[in-house]
């Protein structure tokens, strides 16, 4: 008896070379409409699905092979004699080979105000059923859900098929079936109900790369991008120019560097070490922003990752190139830059064409047995919805640097604060138990830099021991959230200093 194979695809890449390994092997290959016809067209003999259950394919394609003699044909247990008795009651051939992917679904929602009833018509159901039923029966049935697996196949049907592959492919074909169903809930909840936190949240990821090792040599780690891919520039649709591959690490320090630059217009240079900023520059050119960002700390960069915001140009480049640095990204390298940096054969330049944020989305952060899901924070910074607290008033200047520096502040370490002059930090603190901890840091490392700055705290101020601090520093003002039970104290910690003191209103806790 021949073997049978059952095709039926939406990607037809490497149809048809498969399709004629698989008569020389002496199948007899069942085929749906659009394949068949391909599969016709290229010179193939194919018998419709509609031959073999006696039924027509009805209601414009929706039902073809959801029919017992398809079905029966896959799920059935070659050594169990009593199934065999069955197939052969009932005239069913077994079907030994599942050749199957899904209607273009992720593609079809990437389309500009995709109307509801095409999304509806591309969600498959009669190929993720027989994905499923032949890999449910894998022992028996080979199922092949993705092209690049073409050539293997033939390879393995010529010598000899190993249980192992069997389950590979099987495995394979039900996170197919997975990441589909998951992309349809998602884009289908999104859309039809805005619901934001469902009681079960479906995801897929998609591996970009394995990792070296995870945060320590001994541990093991992996890189996935979400399906489908987020609409705006981040590390994980970034391109890599030259360089290692990233490691873990890097790849947490890009993040960080992305996502702080995206709150900027203007030239700027945000560099990262261990997931905190410790420099931010914006000004006219972006050769100044760089100079500006790295002259907040001058020993900090050793090892970090940079991000600009336009090309990294000849000069730019020249100047990075004395500094070790581990990334380097922007929207894009002048034909000098990469002649420059391309000597440093470790060093990685990532390119992300559009460093914007677009999207309002949700983030996720991973807890032990667990996940934590929150909005990102994406809330504009208003400085109209601001109060001045103290008897002094800050400038229109002051106001811009304050605007700048709650900018950069939400991206350190909480307990956080930054002090600025003008658009550039001249010192950071971050990461501490104490916010006079992280003010102390920051004065100590901004020494004389200190005098004339903004000074800008990511959460209110529990005593008045950092605003004391931050005085005896030369800070000129101070921009907070407000909101402690202490706030008097506060206020008149820096009206006993001549400070100016502004209250935001809004939180920016970084964990």
């Amino acid at each position: 008896m021949k073997r049978v194979a059952l095709i039926s695809v939406s990607d037809k890449t490497g149809l048809e070379s498969l399709a004629k390994e698989l008569e020389k092997l002496g199948f007899e290959i069942l085929s749906t409409g659009g394949t068949a016809n391909f599969l016709r067209s290229a010179g193939i003999e194919v018998k419709e699905i509609s031959d073999l259950t006696g039924f027509p394919e009805i209601l414009e394609g929706r039902v073809k092979t959801l029919h017992p003699k398809v079905h029966a044909g896959i799920l059935a247990r070659r050594g169990k004699s009593e199934d065999m008795r069955t197939l052969e009651k009932f005239s069913i051939k077994p079907i030994d080979l599942v050749i199957c992917n899904l209607y273009p679904f992720e593609d079809v929602i990437k389309k500009e105000e995709v109307k509801m009833e095409e999304v509806i018509e591309n969600i498959d159901i009669g190929g993720p059923t027989l994905i499923r039923a032949a890999a449910k029966n894998f022992k028996d049935v080979l199922v092949v859900v993705n092209p690049s697996r073409y050539d293997e196949l033939i390879s393995k049907l010529k010598d000899g098929v190993d249980e192992g592959f069997r389950r590979r492919l099987a495995v394979e074909a039900f996170e197919h079936v997975a990441r589909y169903d998951a992309v349809i809930a998602n884009y289908l909840r999104k859309r039809l109900t805005g619901e934001k936190f469902p009681r079960n949240l479906t995801m897929t990821f998609e591996l970009i790369q394995k990792t070296r090792y995870g945060e320590n040599p001994h541990q093991e780690g992996a890189f996935y991008r979400t399906i489908p891919e987020i609409g705006e520039g981040c590390i994980a649709n970034s391109r890599k120019l030259q360089g290692k591959e990233l490691s873990y690490n890097n790849i947490l320090d890009a993040d960080a560097a992305v996502e702080c630059i995206k709150e900027f217009d203007e030239p700027t240079a945000v560099i990262i070490k261990h997931a905190t900023p410790c420099g931010i520059a914006s000004s006219g050119n972006i050769f100044d922003a760089w100079i500006k960002a790295y002259e907040t700390d001058t020993y900090s960069p050793f090892g970090g990752v940079v991000a600009f915001n336009r090309e990294v140009n000849g000069e730019l480049a020249e100047d990075l190139s004395k500094y070790f640095l581990e990334v380097i990204i922007a929207p894009s390298f002048s034909k000098e830059s990469l002649e420059i940096l391309g000597k440093k054969k470790k060093l990685r330049l990532l390119e992300i064409p559009s460093i914007k944020r677009r999207e309002e989305s949700i983030c996720f952060r991973s807890v032990t047995g667990g996940l934590l899901v929150q909005d990102r924070d994406v809330k504009e910074i208003n400085p109209e919805e601001w109060r001045v607290v103290t008897r002094k008033k800050p400038s229109k200047e002051d106001i811009k640097s304050m605007v700048f520096a709650v900018k950069c502040v939400k991206h350190v370490k909480s307990n956080a604060v930054v002090f600025v002059k003008d658009t550039h930090t001249v010192a950071i603190g971050g990461g501490q138990t104490a916010r006079v901890d992280a003010t102390w840091i920051a004065t100590h490392k901004g020494k004389e830099k200190i005098k004339g700055s903004i000074m800008a705290s990511d959460a209110f101020f529990p005593f008045r021991d950092a605003i004391d601090v931050a005085a005896a520093a030369g800070v000129k003002a101070i921009v907070q959230p407000g909101g402690s039970i202490r706030d008097k104290e506060v206020v008149e910690a820096a009206e006993e200093h001549g400070i100016i003191m502004v209250f935001t209103g809004q939180r920016y806790f970084r964990h």
